[in-house]
């Protein structure tokens, strides 16, 4: 069985270890590909009778990819759990750090037009404010998402100020219509949610998939940059063929590249 690793220094200061229950994990992972097998696989996780589902109908990869998205199911599940738990000032000094890593960034620190986002505090998601006025002091433009009144679609806008953005019923707040919308190539860095992440930079979100279907407008140009706190990044996100990975992925005690270590 895989088990997915979430980085030491989480709640408790433990390693804390997800593992994907064996009867529909198990197909992903055996080397030899069985279609019985796979068709029960399928048939739990979609709650349907395996004699639905037909050799022809189950293949290798359409099963993988029913276990990757029941398997990021669960994580998110977890995560959520797990960051919930956690004290509102220990969530506060984890975002201090975060932010302290982002400015020290090169890529934040010669950026002109960054994309933030407003945390959904009840969720004790990373708090990213204190870098919105340290970015306007020295000049830099500052954007946060914005959805669609039909909730399709998202991009960037440019409030005037953080005090100008208003609740819209999605647990976060953004800004106005009427506020300027960023052109494709007008960002230069875009920091993005996660409840987990890897360090290849996939990462699993609400659900949604507002940041799969919008980066691709922004970056590149735009650096791409998850903001985690520690315990979320994990040793491998399942990945599916939506997803779109970040280029940097930065939490309160590492900032990696996709590629591996960048500094720590």
């Amino acid at each position: 069985m895989r088990v997915l690793l979430i980085g030491a220094g989480g709640v408790g200061s433990a390693a804390v270890a997800i593992a994907a229950r064996r009867d529909f994990f198990e197909a992903w992972v055996v080397a030899d590909y069985d279609p019985d097998r796979a068709r029960r696989a399928v048939a739990q996780v979609t709650g349907a009778g395996a004699e639905r589902f037909s050799a022809a109908q189950v293949d290798a990869s359409s099963a993988e990819d029913v276990l990757r998205r029941r398997v990021k199911a669960e994580l998110r599940k977890r995560m959520r759990g797990l960051r919930k738990a956690l004290p509102v000032s220990a969530c506060r000094e984890r975002s201090a750090r975060i932010v302290e890593r982002l400015v020290g960034l090169e890529a934040v620190g010669r950026a002109r037009a960054v994309a933030l986002f407003w945390p959904m505090e009840e969720r004790h998601e990373v708090d990213l404010r204190s870098l919105d006025a340290r970015l306007r002091q020295r000049g830099a433009r500052v954007a946060y998402p914005a959805v669609d009144g039909e909730g399709h679609s998202m991009t960037f806008r440019f409030p005037s100020h953080p005090d100008a953005l208003e609740a819209r019923g999605l647990g976060f707040r953004e800004p106005s219509a009427e506020d300027p919308e960023a052109e494709s190539g007008e960002l230069d860095v875009i920091l993005v949610p996660a409840l987990a992440v890897d360090p290849r930079g996939h990462r699993i979100g609400y659900g949604a998939g507002y940041y799969d279907a919008t980066l691709p407008r922004f970056a590149p140009p735009a650096a791409t940059i998850a903001v985690a706190f520690d315990f979320q990044l994990v040793a491998e996100v399942p990945q599916t063929d939506r997803d779109v990975a970040v280029g940097w992925v930065v939490t309160d005690r590492r900032s990696l590249t996709a590629e591996g270590p960048a500094t720590d």
